[in-house]
């Protein structure tokens, strides 16, 4: 049995006064890519960002590797190996393409490795090598999502977050930037992925969740998902 890595159980979230999440309860293993999705307003980002730390859940706990998280400010959950790339890439648009790289290796044990990571990256994404001194704003939109993807590998995360990775993206680039997921997670790393990209995600995970209204109303293997009746009609119109 493959053990779960995250755990967040019975969590709940209120935004002045009205509950975003509610009792949500969701498991990443290790070594497994997870797929939430749902509609916009759902509450997904909200539940990246409560993992993350930067919101803190009124009631529930978050477990990572069996120790609680959840109160932690952002720094320390990062340090023990949670990354995430947030919605809309939130790049620093003035710095060059290998400074952003570098400030995705703030942390020592990600500047200790950061030759090996920087290698790495390169080999991923070719083009980002090609425009080491290009200034990140001044990049195509696909190409600013591998940087944001990119920078937060230079962490060398344990558990990868990802949040919409392919929003507003052209259909090419978006294949792109999930055959790059795929292949990082064939190399073994741990996934949770927010997308509406259904087909995509669901095909790529072992296991998804569904969440509306701030509650998980489905769950089950991807491929299980994507049979579903309500997930065909509510996300893919059929």
């Amino acid at each position: 049995m493959v053990r779960p890595m995250l755990t967040v159980s019975d969590l709940h979230v209120f935004y002045e006064g009205l509950q975003a999440l509610a009792g949500i309860e969701l498991q990443v293993a290790e070594g497994r890519c997870v797929a939430l999705i749902g509609s916009n307003g759902a509450g997904k980002t909200t539940l990246l960002r409560c993992i993350s730390g930067l919101i803190r859940p009124r009631c529930g706990s978050i477990l990572w590797m069996g120790e609680p998280i959840d109160g932690l400010p952002p720094h320390e959950i990062c340090r023990r190996g949670i990354i995430q790339v947030p919605e809309g890439r939130k790049l620093f648009p003035r710095l060059s393409v290998l400074a952003n790289l570098e400030m995705g290796a703030y942390l020592p044990h990600a500047r200790t490795h950061f030759s090996c990571s920087l290698r790495r990256i390169f080999q991923l994404f070719p083009v980002l090598g090609q425009r080491t001194r290009q200034a990140a704003g001044t990049l195509s939109g696909g190409e600013q999502q591998m940087l944001a993807i990119a920078r937060a590998l230079m962490a060398r995360p344990r558990l990868l977050m990802l949040d919409e990775p392919s929003m507003g993206l052209a259909p090419r680039i978006r294949e792109e930037i999930f055959r790059i997921i795929g292949r990082l997670h064939q190399q073994g790393l741990t996934l949770l992925l927010v997308s509406q990209e259904v087909i995509q995600s669901l095909r790529l995970a072992q296991w998804g969740y569904v969440l509306e209204n701030g509650y998980i109303v489905l769950e089950g293997r991807g491929e299980d998902l994507l049979a579903d009746p309500k997930v065909k009609k509510a996300y893919l119109g059929l």
